[in-house]
């Protein structure tokens, strides 16, 4: 079995072949075969092409089945540049759980951070307005619904400009930079499957 953590970078999709192969825009599409040389493992879930961050890859069907199953609410831990500055009040709705697509969002863990996180840059940059400030997000959930974080903040008035991936239950994406990816260590799969399989 073989079980890899990847930085996805911004504009790569989450997949391994291109649905429009052949075509004038897949020429400008980057995938996962373009950094990936492993064969036989999968995605554990998405992430958009505008997202970036940690990724989990494994031939491991029980364990990816198990992760992405929402009746287990394993958690997703994201830093969100989001436009202007929150409101208590949005905070607070975003904890709570807002409205999306119909369907009220399971609560969540919000805290503003302090300081821009240690990212590298991102290629291309945002589009920043001198006249409007942004603020970074620490978001911890549990689901992954389509496009979720870039609709709770939009819901409450501060729509995201930078989501990043940093945390997928016990895994951290700390020690790898865009592009790059590596095999869990013995310690990180410990943690996962524990993690994983010792949760009712």
């Amino acid at each position: 079995m073989r079980y890899l953590k990847f930085y996805k970078p911004y504009g790569v999709l989450t997949q391994f072949t291109d649905s429009l192969f052949g075509s004038e825009e897949h020429a400008q599409r980057l995938t996962l075969k373009s950094f990936i040389p492993v064969p036989g493992v999968y995605p554990v879930g998405r992430l958009d092409r505008d997202s970036e961050g940690l990724l989990l890859l494994t031939d491991d069907g029980i364990l990816n089945a198990r992760l992405i199953n929402p009746k287990f609410g394993h958690e997703r831990t994201y830093w969100v540049q989001v436009e202007g500055i929150p409101t208590p009040q949005a905070l607070e709705q975003l904890q709570q759980g807002v409205i999306i697509q119909g369907r009220k969002t399971r609560p969540a863990h919000v805290e503003v951070l302090a300081e821009d996180p240690p990212l590298p840059p991102r290629d291309p940059p945002i589009r920043f307005r001198r006249s409007i400030p942004t603020t970074w997000l620490e978001l911890r959930l549990r689901e992954g619904r389509n496009r979720q974080v870039r609709r709770m903040t939009a819901a409450v008035g501060i729509p995201t400009l930078r989501l990043v991936r940093v945390g997928l239950g016990p895994l951290s994406l700390m020690g790898l930079n865009p592009g790059e990816w590596q095999d869990l260590s013995q310690t990180e799969l410990t943690q996962l499957r524990r993690y994983c399989f010792n949760r009712a």
